[in-house]
């Protein structure tokens, strides 16, 4: 199967690296996504740039794609099966949740001359980077995109009802499935409780498990994409 991999804030296509030779290895067809204003330096890109790009792969796989968003661009992920339902066979999401329709996509930090670097490590103290050891954390750090103002700041918005009946995913690295479970059935993230057909599942790791732990995050990938 065709999974297309769309990373978080301040990743390119490269933050799967670890992760595409071990789907291949799986018998699956990786393909990174390097979203506009977040690898080609345009920092005037806005959300709708990055919505076309994801639906542009999603439109050029041969066959219907899992499409797997991590952290922010798990929204990414969401959209796409909003835009395209008859085409997107599953979603993952890995280490977030979608905003509902209205919601700005991410609008999570400062941002400064029209974009949004990254913050540094203060926000993710804990357990979203306890697994990432100092080197690991400076090459991440160094290798962040700052990413545009029109982007982080875009307005969601999702049309199609039939979008809940696209099969979804949940990856939890720093919070457990019990614990997100408990936040849907609280209504804090109403597009997932409202998905037909959802599995969750947990990954022993902080919240890039592309980085931490690439084999067992294609593996699980893998296995979703089976069942797909």
């Amino acid at each position: 199967m065709d999974i297309l991999l769309i990373a978080g804030l301040w990743l390119d296509g490269s933050a799967w690296d670890d992760v595409v030779p071990a789907l291949k290895e799986l018998g699956h067809r990786p393909v990174t996504l390097t979203l506009p204003g977040q690898g080609d330096g345009d920092a005037s890109a806005t959300l709708e740039d990055q919505v076309a790009a994801v639906l542009a792969a999603v439109d050029a796989a041969p066959d219907r794609p899992m499409v797997v968003g991590h952290s922010a661009a798990c929204t990414l992920a969401w959209l796409a099966a909003d835009a395209r339902p008859e085409r997107v066979a599953k979603v993952a999401l890995v280490g977030g949740f979608p905003s509902a329709d209205g919601q700005p996509y991410a609008d999570l930090f400062e941002t400064r001359d029209g974009v949004m670097p990254f913050p540094g490590w203060g926000p993710f103290e804990g357990a979203d980077s306890v697994d990432l050891d100092g080197q690991t954390r400076g090459r991440i750090e160094s290798a962040a995109i700052p990413v545009p103002e029109g982007v982080a700041k875009g307005t969601v918005r999702l049309k199609d009802e039939r979008r809940f009946d696209v099969p979804m995913l949940l990856v939890c690295p720093e919070f457990t499935s019990a614990q997100a479970r408990d936040w849907i059935d609280a209504g804090d993230v109403p597009e997932v409780a409202r998905v037909r057909h959802l599995d969750l599942v947990d990954i022993d790791s902080g919240h890039w498990p592309m980085t931490s732990e690439p084999v067992e995050l294609a593996r699980l990938l893998a296995a979703a994409a089976a069942d797909a």
